[in-house]
């Protein structure tokens, strides 16, 4: 695409397709907050019917596009208006309620993603330049001849269109505060019994708002409650939060930490994306050909075609999914998620330290321990990603304030993937010039470890366990009965296990 914009020579074609991959990340890294704390204002579902409606308009101006600045700008305002990625995290947060659901929850975005890279570029492929592939359908004075790019932009806004509608008719909104279904319940004063009032607050509050966040000072409709540690509970008799009372802290210690742990995952992960395809097709060096060279001494990449590079990246998208779709769930339960999330972050610099001996290896074992190196980094990658969304999910103060905080989280993360495919590529350009590719990947690593020293600023998060039960009629009234039922909210505090 960026060849056709005949923008520069043919060896700066890459330079300019960079751009394009980074305008997103970049101006995503600007609005993403913002699209988090607008979800925590207006709520979740109408931020992301409007990402994707941002997401829509951005790809039919790149498909209308007929120079790069113009393409360049579809992406920006891609970049701009979509914030869904921290929303989406949001949504799946609120709609698990109970947390050993939540690593199979959180699998399902990595799943569907690879999914979506797999099906994008198989669109992109088909469909691009159809006056050139399908010329009977679609003639070279046409709409899709004079803008070759047009039409798998345009499926994709289709894909998009019939989401927002679907989203529109079937989603329903996750906020705690901003929940259908509200019941209120009328409360009597006088010749009230006592705790009578109280019982209506229970039961109105218990109605209220199902999916409230027991942890946040904002929800506290019990009438029996047992705790290990004082609390206050500031709330009317429908259930919501006095204006009297001091909204909880949202960056906290724990969240800043886990937040910069997502960005530094982000930023080596990407490198890893940046830097294989070029890994793999760099011309394989003489001195490697020839003998054994010392292991500081690989000047070069594979040598491997760009169809078997092609076949490669393919069935690395089919071990990620079966990482993601059986091996994370498995091992969310067996180990717990903070255990998972302590191992695959110190073991994560191995994925990257390995790759430049793939170069010493003979042509008989290349292949095998291509997948194997594919295989240890999924298996990293895929557990490191969702885990830490559940760890900020459960470090979030309160589920009313989780959209600013994955706010931050996106931003963060897009910032990091903006600047890792030019610094990594930098890094490999010095690495040829100096005869030594494995510069670039051994920068990664050592990011990788700057991550796992970081866990000596976390610990695993106090969680409790709530369970709540139905008691018996309670009267409103001496003289009048009433059918409204007592709930009794037991909540038990434990200490998670380090």
């Amino acid at each position: 695409m960026v060849r056709d914009f005949e923008i520069g020579d043919k060896s700066s074609a890459s330079f300019y397709a960079g751009l394009l991959i980074s305008a997103f990340s970049l101006a995503e890294s600007f609005t993403g907050m913002f699209w988090g704390c607008l979800s925590d204002k207006v709520g979740r579902k109408p931020v992301l019917l409007f990402g994707c409606f941002g997401t829509m308009i951005s790809l039919l101006i790149v498909g209308f596009s007929t120079n790069f600045w113009v393409a360049l700008l579809g992406r920006v305002v891609g970049g701009i208006l979509n914030g869904n990625i921290g929303v989406i995290q949001t949504m799946v947060g609120e709609l698990v309620t109970k947390p050993e659901h939540e690593p199979r929850a959180y699998a399902v975005m990595p799943f569907v993603w690879s999914i979506g890279t797999i099906i994008g570029p198989a669109i992109g492929g088909t469909f691009a330049k159809p006056a050139k592939t399908f010329p009977s359908i679609f003639p070279r004075s046409g709409l899709f001849g004079i803008f070759p790019y047009l039409l798998p932009n345009l499926i994709c806004s289709v894909l998009l269109l019939i989401s927002i509608i679907a989203g529109y008719l079937f989603l329903h909104e996750t906020h705690p505060d901003m929940q259908t279904g509200y019941t209120q319940v009328e409360t009597h004063d006088e010749e009230a019994e006592f705790g009578a009032p109280l019982a209506a607050v229970a039961t109105a509050g218990s109605l209220a708002c199902a999916s409230a966040d027991l942890r946040a000072k904002s929800y506290g409709t019990f009438n029996d409650v047992d705790m290990h540690e004082d609390e206050e509970w500031h709330v009317r008799p429908d259930g919501k939060l006095l204006h009297g009372s001091d909204p909880p802290k949202v960056f906290t210690w724990h969240v800043t930490m886990l937040v910069i742990a997502l960005g530094i995952y982000t930023y080596h992960s990407m490198t890893y994306d940046h830097l294989l395809p070029i890994f793999l097709q760099d011309e394989k060096s003489d001195l490697i050909k020839s003998s054994i060279p010392p292991a500081l001494h690989i000047p070069g990449g594979l040598g491997i075609s760009t169809q078997a590079v092609g076949l490669i990246m393919s069935i690395n998208g089919i071990i990620a999914l079966v990482i993601q779709a059986v091996v994370f769930p498995l091992f969310t339960e067996w180990l717990g998620v903070w255990n998972v999330f302590v191992m695959v972050t110190v073991l994560h610099p191995i994925a990257y330290f390995i790759v430049p001996f793939l170069a010493l290896l003979p042509s008989t074992v290349l292949y095998p321990g291509i997948y194997t190196c594919l295989t240890i980094r999924n298996f990293f990658s895929i557990l490191a990603y969702p885990v830490l969304l559940i760890l900020i999910k459960q470090a979030s103060p309160s589920n009313s304030v989780l959209g600013k905080i994955n706010g931050l989280a996106a931003s963060a993360g897009a910032a990091c993937r903006t600047i890792a495919p030019p610094v990594a590529g930098y890094l490999y350009s010095v690495g040829s010039r100096i005869e030594f590719t494995g510069i670039a990947w051994w920068g990664s690593a050592l990011v990788a470890i700057v991550g796992a020293l970081q866990l000596w600023s976390m610990h695993p998060k106090k969680y409790g366990s709530v369970s709540i039960t139905t008691g018996a009629p309670c009267c409103y009234r001496h003289t009048e009965p009433t059918g409204l039922e007592v709930v009794h909210v037991n909540v038990e505090h434990q200490m998670a296990s380090k």
